[in-house]
């Protein structure tokens, strides 16, 4: 396999698949750049070796065109970021694209258009794979949030270059800092296992089962748990046809002598809001008008003590409410372990959309060994799967 820091890109036209798919307010201003910083170092290194750089990236759910999507959003942001002149192009088909690739000079950017602008992209389409492949002489895939889609830009492409296709810094950093965690992770490993629905994460904890020594759930799929264990949880979120393998669940941890941490304490409230009024208890017996949004204080005693004692650490998910202030403390003091845990030595990883909202919220971003731009990628990464857009690189 081709490694990026041992090609040398000058004057190549390089297509790089990135993943500028960034949450944008109504005014169309970017709300967090993380995807986009993470792209310059690999765009750097074709710019530096004389090359030039073609950006391929989706944005949204786009249905047809919608301007809302457009990534000339992400344009000027982009230009701020680089030395160099960053052409956007307002189709990545057609007549005005083609013109702009035969034009670009080496050291050089082009931007392309939404390529979810045409359907063909997410179906995979191979003559739209091929038509994006004739604008450039290597294929470079930095997209790791999107190498879990087999869609035309994020693996199919791959296949008109044989001998000149690679991973770029990011996505190889995100595979091996993953392959840390899931290949060869220092012991106790501990994941911590938040969100909403125990049912988006039954793969990786059944994959997990026999590489961890402890688990430890919160969000909803926690209450989940707990009403498998026969519990009264109240008005809290759970799902009653995943009470089945919740329990399959418990007993498997058993099987492999995990330890399965559930919260002791709930901090509940009488509505979904900030402003309601909270009562804590017991897990087990949450009044029937309560409803279960953060781990109680006793749970943050015992969730931070393993999280201390452990050498590897991977986080997924909040373990609250924690966009409302009044129920964020549970993730802070996890998060706040994780980073103490780190400073004592243990690598931590930390993934998923809410999980980095999270740290972004208290400031913590930057105290991780790593923290993964990926939510979906990284979810199916550690459950055991073969990502599309990994597999395209490594396949001959």
């Amino acid at each position: 396999m081709i490694h990026i820091q041992n090609y040398d890109f000058k004057d190549k036209k390089v297509l790089v698949r990135v993943d500028y798919n960034v949450p944008l307010n109504e005014k169309f201003e970017i709300d967090d750049t993380t995807r986009i910083d993470a792209s310059l170092k690999t765009i750097n290194k074709i710019l530096k070796d004389g090359g030039a750089v073609i950006l391929l990236s989706h944005l949204g759910r786009p249905n047809g065109r919608e301007y809302k999507y457009s990534l000339e959003h992400i344009h000027n942001y982009l230009q701020k970021k680089v030395d160099v002149k960053v052409f956007f192009a307002e189709d990545c088909l057609g007549e005005e694209a083609q013109r702009l690739v035969d034009a670009l000079p080496p050291r050089k950017i082009l931007l392309l258009e939404n390529l979810r602008f045409h359907e063909e992209e997410m179906k995979g389409d191979v003559e739209f794979a091929k038509k994006l492949a004739s604008y450039g002489n290597v294929y470079v895939n930095d997209a790791f949030s999107a190498a879990h889609r087999e869609h035309a830009s994020t693996s199919v492409i791959a296949r008109f270059f044989p001998n000149n296709k690679m991973f770029g810094f990011l996505m190889q950093n995100e595979i091996d800092n993953l392959n840390k965690v899931m290949l060869h992770p220092k012991h106790p490993f501990t994941a911590i296992l938040g969100g909403s629905k125990i049912s988006t994460k039954i793969d990786i904890i059944n994959n997990l089962l026999n590489k961890v020594d402890n688990i430890v759930l919160g969000g909803g799929m926690n209450y989940t748990v707990h009403k498998a264990m026969g519990g009264d949880i109240g008005a809290s979120l759970y799902e009653e046809n995943m009470l089945p393998v919740a329990r399959e669940i418990i007993n498997k941890a058993k099987e492999y002598n995990v330890n399965l941490y559930t919260s002791i304490d709930t901090v509940t409230a009488t509505k979904f809001a900030n402003d309601a009024v909270r009562r804590v208890y017991y897990t087990p017996t949450i009044p029937l008008d309560m409803e279960g949004m953060d781990i109680g204080p006793e749970s943050c005693v015992k969730y931070r003590d393993v999280i201390l004692k452990s050498a590897t650490i991977l986080w997924n998910g909040p373990l609250g409410v924690f966009e409302f202030d009044n129920f964020s403390n549970g993730t802070f003091m996890v998060a706040d372990a994780v980073v103490k845990a780190t400073e004592k030595g243990a690598f931590s990883l930390v993934g998923g959309g809410d999980t980095i909202s999270s740290i972004n919220k208290f400031k913590l971003a930057d105290k991780f060994n790593y923290v993964s731009t990926a939510g979906g990628a990284m979810l199916e990464f550690c459950e055991g799967r073969q990502l599309p857009g990994i597999r395209s690189i490594l396949e001959d």
